[in-house]
């Protein structure tokens, strides 16, 4: 079947809730979880290095809509919603001639459902602000554009993919019959799994999956850093089979776009709002500097991402949104704070490479007032102590928190900071954070250095004289913080 083609490429974008990067396949989960993602991230483009800007819901949302650091949006927590005026992916498709769409959660707005002026300008909505909180497993209730509450056959996901196709094959037609010319689509789906059920503290697979995976392969960190807090043991089967549902979800989609002859002329975006650590860093599953809270699934398929490339480079996700419009011709607005990445793809080691920053910058809210960089092999954390988690988006004080070798320690076990031996590297990540911040249009803060207790006596006793003012002092043996 032959169809009139829009004359730019359509866009999908699947978003996932708290799905790690090492669920898949492609980064060496075992247990064959991810099959479709692991083939777009083979033939398409995978972003090997992708990272969150901000690990919580709200933030990471506002941030893949707008492009911008949520500070800078004011969406540094949960609860906020997006300001008017604000842009958004859909303002800029819709305004270069796209039909806009979105499906599933949003998390942007004040109201259930979300009234018109707060779902950041798409046209063709079905969704739920928290969608966790209208829904269950197998009761997905979602609201259309007139507010009206819509039922959802089907396991969550699967419902939220048929959703998605359903859109897809009502905007496949061109207006006017066969003689005109399909008008291109995008389409954002944001799914909840695999996402915990809030109120009864869970992880529900569809039928029959849970029981696959319960027991079986854990990521290091999951199984070293055992306690009564790390809920990863009870909970892993129902995280693994959501996920595993998911992408036979993400299958179906692209079956469904192929059987409609537009997998070819469609950019095709899967990523996640934030990982999942399973309460082992804090008392909850995310809001931590650490990769499980942090680092996230990203591949990339269609015009211009084809032919099995490979990014390896740290990237963020707040990249994603002028990835998108430069991907399909639209021009990426001066107020984006995100990089295409496509120069990566052309120049893997040319030109593009050298402008291309070294780390991604990361902000972290609710848990505590906390910025880190994440280069490939470092990651560098400080936290504000004086600040309120809630009310404070930013600080002028922080304190080194953190500090990980990850070629030598890649799921972060074993905590640098304060070591006189790792000074040197501590304070060059500590210019580079500082540098990142300002960038992100934040003020200049102070950020205390931190040392052990017994390298500053060691350092009083070298040097009597030396300067130890700013220089905060810690127990001898700091180990990774829980709290």
């Amino acid at each position: 079947m032959s169809r009139n083609r829009a004359t730019r490429p359509n866009v999908i974008v699947v978003f996932t809730d708290q799905q790690r990067w090492d669920s898949t396949g492609i980064h060496g989960n075992p247990l064959e979880l991810t099959p479709t993602f692991d083939r777009v991230a083979a033939s398409g483009t995978h972003v090997a290095q992708a990272f969150t800007p901000q690990p919580v819901c709200a933030p990471a949302r506002a941030a893949i809509q707008t492009g911008r650091y949520p500070t800078t949006t004011g969406c540094y927590r949960n609860g906020i919603p997006l300001p008017d005026g604000c842009r958004t992916l859909a303002d800029h498709f819709g305004a270069a001639g796209y039909a806009t769409g979105y499906i599933g959660k949003w998390h942007l707005a004040t109201d259930e459902p979300v009234p018109p002026e707060q779902r950041g300008g798409y046209r063709s909505w079905l969704g739920a602000n928290v969608l966790e909180f209208t829904s269950d497993a197998y009761r997905t209730i979602v609201f259309d554009e007139a507010g009206d509450p819509v039922m959802l056959p089907g396991y969550r996901s699967d419902a939220l993919f048929d959703a998605a196709i359903r859109f897809v094959a009502d905007h496949a037609d061109p207006p006017g019959g066969s003689e005109g010319v399909q008008q291109p689509f995008y389409l954002f789906c944001s799914l909840i799994e695999p996402h915990h059920q809030n109120e009864v503290d869970s992880y529900p697979a569809p039928v029959g999956y849970e029981e696959r995976y319960q027991g079986r392969w854990l990521p290091p960190d999951l199984a070293t850093l055992a306690g009564e807090e790390n809920t990863a043991y009870r909970h892993i089967g129902g995280y693994y089979g959501q996920i595993r549902r998911v992408d036979e979800g993400f299958g179906r989609l692209l079956d469904a776009l192929r059987s409609m002859d537009l997998l070819e002329n469609t950019i095709v975006a899967f990523t996640s709002d934030h990982g999942c650590h399973f309460k082992t860093r804090n008392s909850e599953y995310k809001r931590s500097c650490h990769d499980g809270s942090i680092r996230v699934p990203m591949a990339l398929c269609g015009p211009g991402f084809d032919g099995g490339g490979r990014i390896d480079r740290p990237v963020s996700t707040i990249d994603l949104p002028p990835t998108l419009l430069d991907a399909a011709g639209v021009g990426v607005p001066s107020e984006m704070q995100g990089r295409s990445i496509l120069p990566l793809l052309a120049e893997p080691a040319g030109t593009a490479a050298g402008a291309w920053p070294e780390e991604v910058f990361i902000q972290v809210s609710e848990s505590e007032v906390g910025r880190a960089i994440r280069t490939e092999r470092w990651k560098y954390y400080v936290i504000a102590p004086d600040a309120n988690p809630w009310d404070d988006g930013a600080a002028d004080r922080y304190v080194e928190a953190e500090l990980y070798d990850l070629a030598h320690d890649p799921y972060e076990l074993h905590n640098l900071a304060g070591h006189a031996s790792h000074r040197e590297i501590a304070d060059e990540l500590r210019e580079r954070l500082l540098r990142r911040m300002a960038e992100a249009g934040e003020r200049e803060p102070v950020i205390e250095r931190l040392m052990h207790d017994a390298e500053m006596s060691a350092a009083l006793r070298a040097d009597p004289g030396v300067h130890t003012a700013g220089w905060k002092p810690v127990r001898f043996g700091h180990q990774p913080r829980r709290g």
